[in-house]
């Protein structure tokens, strides 16, 4: 996470509270927990190579970054055994002796990469693209530019620190690097499963934007960033409040055809599912999924996770009929064998489909053969695969 803590007692000090140290930017919330640091904290050592490194933030983003390639090479070892990077060329990075990802898409032996290798090239189309004035390529640090999918879980994590330690010391601008890498950051850490620290970057993103006066628009992705991330902290209520708004506030503003307007209708109906508002899920998901297919097609990740949204919500509702619960088995089934081809079946959100619908299966098996009402078997099912979710 960012440094928004005092070094000693942990004090939250949000973004702009308590005293820094004069030579490297540690914080503190008071002179006494900074000489304690340097007498009994061993900040007399780090003190000059923290410096060094480009103060605090920096210094902390550089070892969180180290930190979260290594998990991402280990969850990756399998995966890429044997195998050389497709930028380098080589099986350890020149530089860093880092070993090999592959977090998107790609299948086979491509898109196995090094991070570093990914965070250069990113860095390189980024500046390359602002000093020629052509369309920004921030995407870049997102997704792979081989099969044009995003990345997941730790390595997008890693790349989410990868993009902080190389923007941190830009200055406060409402569209500009340091904001954009810290919505990086906060989407990273949320991939990489690590939920209380990518809720601490969104609400300090949240609060600088806040304070430099940006435009709703800007406002909006990050409180549907904020509110995807209460969702999977388990505070639903907090969630659903905070997408609905963001959902009406981009309908009004872009529309229903706008791909943040879609987006947060996607998250307001996930959250509708997640507290068992299924009719209203339905009713939603019924009026925004023709528009997402006519705006981005079938393939799209946006339209997978609406069926399995809307899928979810068809067979999980007490007053489901056969008719319902048949629906859903079918969309699940379609849309997994899509998610499979277009994703790849190591993508989280093939997994998620793929497991609901054999949940759904069990469903519709156990209400064909029995009949007792949707309720009590569901409740059993749920159950009994409660330890697969």
């Amino acid at each position: 996470m960012i440094l928004t803590q005092c070094a000693v007692c942990a004090t939250d000090l949000g973004l702009t509270s308590g005293k820094k140290c004069g030579r490297c930017s540690t914080r503190y919330c008071g002179p006494e927990c900074q000489v304690q640091h340097w007498k009994e904290g061993g900040h007399d050592k780090l003190c000059k190579p923290i410096k060094k490194a480009g103060g605090a933030e920096q210094y902390n983003a550089n070892n969180k970054y180290t930190e979260a390639v290594a998990e991402a090479v280990e969850a990756c070892a399998d995966d890429t055994k044997g195998q050389t990077c497709y930028i380098c060329t080589q099986a350890l990075h020149w530089k860093t002796k880092e070993g090999l990802v592959r977090g998107c898409s790609c299948r086979g032996t491509a898109g196995v990469v090094h991070v570093s290798c990914l965070a250069e090239q990113a860095k390189i189309l980024v500046a390359e693209a602002e000093e020629n004035n052509k369309d920004s390529q921030w995407h870049r640090w997102h997704t792979c530019s081989l099969c044009e999918q995003q990345y997941h879980g730790v390595v997008r994590c890693a790349l989410g620190w990868a993009c902080w330690k190389t923007y941190v010391g830009r200055p406060e601008t409402i569209r500009g690097h340091r904001t954009g890498a810290m919505t990086m950051l906060g989407n990273g850490l949320s991939a990489g499963k690590h939920l209380e620290d990518a809720l601490s970057v969104k609400k300090a993103e949240l609060s600088i934007l806040q304070r430099l006066g940006a435009p709703e628009d800007v406002i909006f992705v990050v409180q549907g960033n904020i509110a995807v991330t209460y969702e999977l902290l388990g505070r639903g209520e907090l969630a659903i409040r905070l997408k609905r708004d963001v959902y009406s506030g981009n309908l009004k503003l872009f529309g229903e055809e706008h791909f943040d307007s879609l987006t947060s209708a996607n998250n307001y109906a996930s959250s509708l599912v997640e507290l068992g508002h299924f009719k209203e899920a339905k009713a939603l998901m019924r009026k925004t999924i023709p528009v997402v297919r006519r705006v981005l097609g079938e393939n799209h990740d946006l339209i997978l996770t609406m069926r399995w949204n809307y899928a979810e919500a068809l067979y999980k509702d007490d007053g489901a009929t056969l008719d319902d619960l048949r629906e859903a088995v079918t969309t699940l089934d379609g849309t997994g064998q899509t998610a499979r081809r277009v994703l790849g079946g190591a993508h989280p959100i093939t997994k998620g489909i793929e497991r609901e619908l054999q949940m759904s299966r069990s469903v519709l098996r156990a209400y064909e053969d029995t009949a007792p009402g949707v309720s009590g078997i569901r409740k059993a099912v749920e159950a009994m695969t409660a330890g697969d979710a």
